[in-house]
């Protein structure tokens, strides 16, 4: 592929077809499909794009597809179209067994019948292919590959697919880049690339910088609702980064050391100070805003219309409703005494997960995507900083209370050390803020328990300990 290759190709006519009847299958499957427990009833074609011709001993195709289900589960009449994923398909005649993990399928009708298919990530040739798209900005059909002109990348990075379950996919090439590829995607400006981008201008070294993205120009396709996408608005379709060698994902090393009995309170300062500093450099990056009386009462109703949803759905919160709902009632209540608040760009979606530590201790956060089950346009909006700050301390009681015995003075500890550190940076403490800090720990606890009911029952208790704690505290 030679430097800024552009290339204009179209996949065959009925491929979308022949592929239905697996897709329906398979995509379910998968770790990242958004919509578990509703039947795929059939697709909406947003984009298809030929990598690799199948006529060849390798085919590849990238595709962007819109999954029918129906709204209420059982009722198959009020089906639309609804999330669009992007897939990478390779085709061969048959598979060898290295790949019998990535099998799709085997098609029986249409341009590919008598091919098998198969999750293209997998297999290192379509992960190549995709890297030097990058390194040399293609265009092929409606894909753009760009990147930093200030950074290189080397050819001939071997890849490797990282199988550990995530909400999208990341290739690792060479421990050198690490690729993350969306599989939910939408229309319009990804923080995941937007926020990095802004923090690398502003030198902030606690994200890595972003090396190279994938977009997808997409002129008119069926939206949600039946109408047609922004025509103007790409689809950020993945992000290129340096990879933190020898890292510790922040969760593992948090269970590593609780399970050892060793202290995590300077890795829990080192953490907050690392936060502060990206919260600081996003505000100097970005616009901030001054929320007063009615965007904070937005903020409370919000989170009380959760409360009361929530409620409906676990029963075991209705002893605790009342102690909770003052959390957001305390809060309306400051702000209708005139009480205002900054608000800027934050992660989001902030945990230990979410975090990197380097062999040589520092601290980068990554993944600045947001709650993907929020619209684009709520995640991009400026939030007071103590959203992430609470997000943290939430699974600093998640990772105590996932041991066994569970270490509430851990957790305790790592919180009260996380604020320290975070009040070193950024000048002021999150615990100075009592009633905005417990509003937002309260609504994210009150998430994590209904997450728990419907998928993980057995660690129902640990958001339940959270909820019993906030209910009762002190609204003031």
């Amino acid at each position: 592929m030679s430097e800024a290759v552009t290339r204009t190709v179209t996949a065959p006519p009925g491929l979308l077809a022949s592929l239905d009847p697996l897709l329906r299958e398979w995509l379910p499957r998968q770790r990242w499909f958004a919509g578990k427990g509703r039947p795929v009833t059939g697709f909406t074609l947003v984009e298809a794009t030929e990598l690799l011709p199948a006529t060849a001993k390798l085919g590849l195709y990238h595709l962007l597809v819109r999954a029918h289900q129906p709204l209420v589960p059982g009722h198959r009449t009020t089906e639309q179209p609804g999330d669009c994923y992007q897939l990478l398909i390779g085709v061969r005649e048959a598979l060898p067994p290295r790949l019998a993990p990535a099998l799709i399928g085997h098609v029986t009708s249409g341009p590919l019948a008598g091919r098998t298919v198969y999750e293209a990530l997998h297999d290192p040739r379509p992960a190549e292919l995709l890297l030097e798209a990058l390194r040399t900005q293609a265009r092929i059909g409606g894909l753009r590959f760009e990147r930093d002109p200030r950074q290189d990348i080397r050819a001939g990075l071997v890849p490797r697919l990282v199988t550990a379950e995530q909400s999208n996919s990341s290739v690792v090439y060479g421990d050198t880049f690490i690729l993350k590829l969306m599989r939910r995607v939408v229309p319009g400006i990804n923080p995941d690339l937007e926020l990095p981008l802004a923090l690398a201008r502003e030198g902030c070294p606690k994200v890595p910088p972003p090396t190279a993205w994938m977009l997808a120009d997409v002129t008119s396709a069926a939206g949600p609702l039946g109408a047609p996408d922004v025509a103007d608005e790409p689809y950020v379709l993945g992000v290129l980064q340096p990879f933190v060698q020898g890292a510790a994902d922040g969760w593992d090393l948090a269970l590593r050391e609780l399970a050892k009995g060793e202290d995590f309170a300077a890795e829990a300062r080192a953490l907050g100070h690392a936060t502060a500093e990206v919260h600081t450099a996003l505000a100097r990056a970005l616009p901030t805003v001054t929320l007063g009386h009615v965007q904070l009462q937005q903020t409370v109703d919000g989170m009380i219309e959760r409360l009361d949803a929530a409620v409906q759905t676990v029963p075991a919160l209705r002893p605790y409703a009342s102690g909770l709902r003052s959390a957001f009632t305390a809060l309306g209540d400051l702000a209708a005494e005139g009480r205002t608040w900054t608000a800027q760009r934050i992660h989001g979606d902030l945990h230990l997960g979410q975090c990197l530590r380097s062999p040589a201790g520092q601290w980068w956060l990554i993944d600045f995507e947001g709650e993907p089950a929020r619209p684009l346009a709520e995640r991009r909006m400026p939030q007071p900083a103590l959203k992430d700050v609470a997000g943290m301390l939430r699974s600093f009681d998640y990772a105590a209370r996932s041991a066994d015995p569970p270490q509430p003075d851990w957790a305790r500890t790592c919180r009260a050390a996380f604020c320290s550190g975070y009040a070193e940076a950024a000048g002021h403490d999150p615990r100075t803020d009592p009633v905005l800090l417990r509003a937002y720990e309260t609504d994210k606890a009150i998430y994590e328990v209904v997450y728990e009911a419907r998928h993980r029952p057995d660690w129902l208790p640990v958001p339940m300990a959270a909820v019993h704690r906030l209910a009762t505290a002190d609204p003031t």
